[in-house]
Order: C-alpha cells, then structure tokens, then sequence
C-alpha cells in the first residue's frame, strides 16, 4: 500500500462516497450535534498530561535518530506504546462519532518548527494516511498569513488574515497542530453537515433532493494541465444509515464565472442561500479558539468549517502559524487505511 497520496488519488477516493437514495427522514446520532450543546462538554477535548508529553518527547527523539527526512517517517518511526490506543479513539471520533477532536497539551514549547512538523507527521501517520494539499504535492501545509492579496480570485484563502467561509477539504479528515496563535481572532467555527441537512429537510424538504445532484466545484487554476476549470460533485451522498456531505460555498459560487456553466436557477440559489444561512446560526456552529499545542481533527464528510477573520502581531516571529496535515482515515472500527 502506497504510504501517501498525490492531490488526485486522495480527492478520487474522498469523493468516491456510497449512494443508495436520499435521506428524506431527519438523522440522528453523535455526529448530528449542535453547538451550544457540545459547547458546555468536554468529551471532545483530551488533554494530555506530563507522562503523555514526555511520551511524544521520546517518540520524536526516536523518529530523528533514524536519520529519515520527515516525510520518509511512519508510525513504526514514531512508537507510541500508550498513546497509540487513544489516537485509535481520536480516529473513532472523526469517522464514526462526533467527527472532531481537539487534543491539547502538545509540548510544541519545547520544540523547534523543524521538530513539531516532524512530530505533527508522525502523530498523523498514526492517524491515517497523509495525502497532497495540492497539485504541487505539498503534504504538510503551514497556515500562515503570506501577505497574499484577498482580492485575488485564485489565491487560498488560508494564506490570508481574512475570514474564509464554510467549506471541506477533498480529504477525509484534516488536522491542524497550532504552533502559534494571532494577536486577535482567527476562531476555527465548526458546523455539523448532519445537523444543516435536518434543518434544511425540516424547513424546505422540497429542495432536499437537488443537494444530491451534482454542482460545478470551481478548479480555481489548481490544474496543472491548465485545461480543467470544473467538476461536477453532489453535495450529498447518502448510504447505510450514513450522510456523507462536500461543501464548498466559495467554489460552488465562483464556478458561475465559466461560460459553460449554467446559471443558477431560483430554487438552486435559494438552497444554497438556505444551506449557508442555517449553518451561520449560532444555533448550530461552535467556535474554538485554538492555543498552542492544541491539535484538532475533523471529518470532511460530517463537518463544515470555516474561520474568522484575525489580526496578526507585528513580530514575524510572534505570527499565527498552524501545520496541517490531510488525512485518508479508516472506516469504523478499522486501525487502517481504507
């Protein structure tokens, strides 16, 4: 089995989701939750402690002294004697639970940038399969404000300061490890899918069924043969009890630009309207403000997220910095790659 995936290989498989017919019923479990419920929980936040840290410590020292570059490292780089059962349960969380995790208390203040991007790979291939971020193959990303122009209409957002909406990435999970937090702002907001379906079901079922039909997912020049500018992908697909959901609300708007494709049409607008509105309800969302040492996991299939704006610190070398990782996870109950 390949070790990592190129940018299309992961997208292909993230996308290849099981459907049978839709959901026309609302849907429940760990992964239909709302924010003001968990909000007052602390199920969904593990904190480690000094013999866990101390644990990470000895782990990376092991992984530097194969004298391997860090993406050349694997779990059995890394060993893990205790931890490793409850990155099983993180694992768990994202594909058949709620579908995040925050795990705080990672000693990143101890460690250079060099040795938490080689820790942060590490506890990743624990979790599942590391996969490109982009065409250019790129498989450990830093979320950093660049200075690139928001204006631009190619440049990812998450090289900016500024707010970027609801979305998924074309992985099964994404993690981020916080190195560093801005000097104001930069709340992750996180949304249940599940939940937004049901709302949408219970107030405009008669829309229900278009999120099943394909929409133009913008490119936006991420393909490097220069010829693609769009693909047809289904919000929703439905399977064996499960809503497995991909939404992009800047992607799906901006593919409008292309001449081949179609207008919206008043009902197709108003869905996509009605979707974006009920997952801005406070009623919904959850914000977390991640500090350093704070990684957190999430399903691309179950949850939408999205992050307020932010003002960085003038130091350089005070700014917001995040590592990322994509992940292709297991199915439930699995230890591996699917």
């Amino acid at each position: 089995m390949e070790t990592t995936r190129s940018y299309a290989a992961q997208a292909g498989h993230y996308f290849d989701r099981p459907h049978t017919a839709p959901a026309r019923a609302p849907l429940d479990g760990p992964a239909a939750w709302r924010g003001p419920e968990v909000a007052g929980r602390d199920d969904w936040r593990a904190v480690l402690g000094p013999a866990e840290a101390d644990e990470l410590r000895q782990a990376l020292a092991a992984a530097r002294a194969t004298g391997q570059p860090t993406e050349a490292l694997r779990a059995g780089d890394f060993p893990l004697p205790t931890l490793a059962a409850e990155v099983a349960r993180w694992r768990e969380a994202i594909v058949a639970g709620r579908g995040f995790q925050v795990v705080s208390g990672v000693p990143v203040a101890d460690w250079s940038q060099e040795e938490a991007e080689v820790a942060f790979w590490c506890i990743g291939q624990h979790m599942g399969q590391p996969g490109a971020q982009n065409p250019q193959g790129d498989l450990l990303g830093h979320v950093v404000d660049t200075g690139d122009d928001v204006e631009d209409p190619y440049v990812r957002l998450y090289r900016t300061a500024s707010n970027i909406a609801y979305h998924c990435d074309a992985a099964d999970g994404v993690g981020l490890l916080c190195l560093r937090a801005a000097k104001k702002g930069g709340a992750s907001r996180i949304v249940s899918s599940v939940s937004v379906y049901n709302e949408v079901l219970r107030r405009r079922p008669e829309l229900v069924e278009r999120l099943y039909e394909p929409f133009a997912l913008d490119v936006r020049n991420e393909d490097e043969s220069g010829v693609l500018q769009h693909l047809p992908i289904p919000p929703c697909r439905f399977a064996d009890g499960r809503l497995r959901t991909f939404y992009h609300s800047d992607y799906f708007r901006s593919a409008q630009r292309h001449a081949d494709v179609a207008p919206f049409t008043p009902d197709e607008q108003e869905l996509l309207d009605l979707y974006e509105e009920i997952a801005a309800s406070p009623d919904l969302y959850l914000d977390m403000d991640l500090a350093p040492g704070d990684i957190q996991w999430l399903s691309n299939h179950t949850i939408l997220h999205a992050r307020t704006a932010y003002e960085d610190h003038e130091d350089p070398a005070r700014k917001r910095h995040l590592l990322r990782l994509w992940l292709s996870l297991g199915e439930e109950g699995d230890s591996r790659v699917a």
